[in-house]
């Protein structure tokens, strides 16, 4: 049954039966074996099929839900009962927003070192992506944005509070500024992030608070694609303040963005379950030493 329900999870991501029987190292019919299994066990149709995979039912839709928690389950009790044998080990696969990456390994640096069998893989994704990957089980935690949108039935800790900086190179306008107001910023040849990434959602909301808008020249879903723009001398950015603080010392200024100087808190989120897995449960005691410091 386990088997069957990884399969069953691994097409309803892939929605294709080839790419599904690669992620679960099985030939192609022995996926597609493995799902007429699975019906037959829970006498109901959960793919609709054609000469290729159509989707799932509405009978398997509601199985997705469940299969995503037994198996969730079952990798913690794994996690656990490696855990009493040799001490924490495994991978941990870390989702975090671009604008987080800078601080990660503020975290990820003494989790590590605390315990050495486990690998941590960090990689950048949205807010959004975050969410649907804890959800999908393609990733076990994220670093992102704790109250500026829902983040729906997951576990958090709060690691940093995030400031915003106008950067750009001294020869600005505004390079030589004590601070200046967002309604200043939008006057600028302005290189921000994409707007499906939350940071870029949080400073339109800023701006139009402001009562403007911005028209930015350049848009990437990289923060070190825009510190690039800004080094050039052409564009100023909007960045949080870890990571400008990183680049003052490259020759760039970073300035104060006042009326309002806001914030918005930045923490570790991992699925909701009880009990956690060791070694999620390890992170997350790790992401609250990290907050209180």
């Amino acid at each position: 049954m386990i088997d069957r329900l990884e399969m069953f999870v691994a097409l309803a991501a892939e929605r294709h039966f080839g790419r599904a029987a690669e992620v679960c190292g099985v030939t192609q019919p022995s996926l597609s074996a493995g799902i007429r299994a699975l019906e037959d066990q829970l006498g109901v149709q959960l793919v609709y099929r054609g000469s290729r995979f159509q989707g799932l039912t509405p009978e398997g839709a509601r199985v997705l839900d469940w299969a995503r928690r037994i198996l969730g389950d079952v990798r913690s009790m794994r996690d656990e009962m490696r855990s009493v044998h040799k001490g924490l080990s495994g991978v941990v696969r870390l989702g975090v927003i671009p604008t987080a990456l800078p601080m990660v390994a503020d975290l990820t640096a003494p989790f590590t070192a605390a315990h050495p069998n486990v690998r941590v893989t960090v990689l950048s994704r949205t807010s959004a992506e975050i969410l649907a990957g804890i959800e999908t089980l393609e990733l076990d935690a994220g670093i992102t944005y704790l109250d500026n949108e829902p983040l729906g039935r997951v576990s958090q800790v709060s690691l940093y509070v995030e400031y915003y900086r106008f950067l750009c190179a001294p020869g600005s306008a505004l390079a030589g500024r004590d601070q200046v107001t967002w309604a200043e910023v939008a006057g600028e040849n302005l290189c921000l992030l994409t707007g499906d990434m939350q940071n870029r959602r949080i400073v339109n909301a800023l701006l139009a608070e402001a009562g403007v808008k911005a028209a930015p020249g350049v848009e990437s879903n990289s923060s070190m694609a825009l510190i690039g723009h800004v080094m050039s001398g052409r564009w100023a950015s909007v960045v949080p303040k870890r990571l400008a603080d990183m680049f003052r010392g490259a020759g760039l200024v970073s300035v104060p963005i006042v009326s309002p100087e806001a914030e918005h808190v930045v923490g570790l989120i991992a699925p909701k379950r009880d009990p956690q897995t060791p070694v999620l449960m390890a992170l997350m005691e790790e992401a609250g030493r990290l907050s209180r410091r």
